[in-house]
């Protein structure tokens, strides 16, 4: 095997030798009991953004969270048509086989989905070009009304508005899976919004009484 890929590639090689020599290394026990199954206790749905990677956020070990990213942090609704339903795939499997006690959804500052969600630039668009991204967060379609109604299309008020619109979506379209909406119920489970400013490093946790994020002290 070379010893030189791509620039990209050799940055990332760079990095597993040094995950190799601290992060491995001095935590054989840790990884020793990870080798036969996995124990989370919180699942974290997150976006895909290069920038709010959960496991760097909460400063968690391997193993501590189960975590789901993709566009907006979005969840969709349950569904049970014909489908490649990924998200739901990873919910079903970290609520009725990890049995996880706690989902959170967290959204971030400066998301490229909830912006293009708000000024719908994409709409339109041809799958292979921006399509995939407009039918997924064609999700929050219906949340944007009130946040265009108050803050209009542009502006960080109207992005952050929007961004923290994703979180609550994600999470009422938690509670349409009958095995989610019956685990809460029983006090089995508990759902939680979260949102990581990137400007300011400063996380914010959703009081879903009265709909506002506020920082964590």
């Amino acid at each position: 095997m070379t010893d030189s890929y791509s620039p990209e590639l050799d940055r990332l090689i760079a990095g597993y030798r040094r995950f190799r020599e601290t992060g491995w290394s001095p935590n054989r026990e840790r990884w020793a009991t990870l080798r036969d199954g996995q124990q989370p206790e919180v699942m974290v749905i997150a976006c895909s953004d290069s920038r709010v990677d959960p496991a760097q956020i909460f400063d968690v070990d391997p193993g501590e969270i189960f975590v789901v990213r993709n566009v907006a942090a979005m969840v969709p609704p349950f569904e049970t048509t014909p489908g490649h339903h990924g998200v739901s795939a990873a919910l079903e499997f970290a609520v009725q086989v990890l049995k996880v006690k706690e989902i959170v959804v967290m959204g971030h500052g400066m998301c490229g989905g909830c912006k293009a969600a708000l000024t719908r630039e994409l709409h339109g668009t041809e799958p292979g070009e921006g399509g995939f991204i407009a039918d997924w967060i064609a999700l929050l379609d219906e949340a944007r009304e009130p946040v265009i109604a108050q803050h209009g299309t542009e502006g960080r008020v109207a992005e952050r508005a929007m961004e923290q619109a994703g979180v609550r979506v994600s999470i009422q379209n938690l509670r349409t899976f009958p095995c989610i909406r019956r685990k809460e119920r029983d006090g089995e489970l508990k759902l939680r919004g979260a949102f990581f400013a990137i400007s300011d490093g400063v996380l914010h946790v959703l009081d879903e009484e009265t709909g506002d994020f506020g920082p964590v002290s």
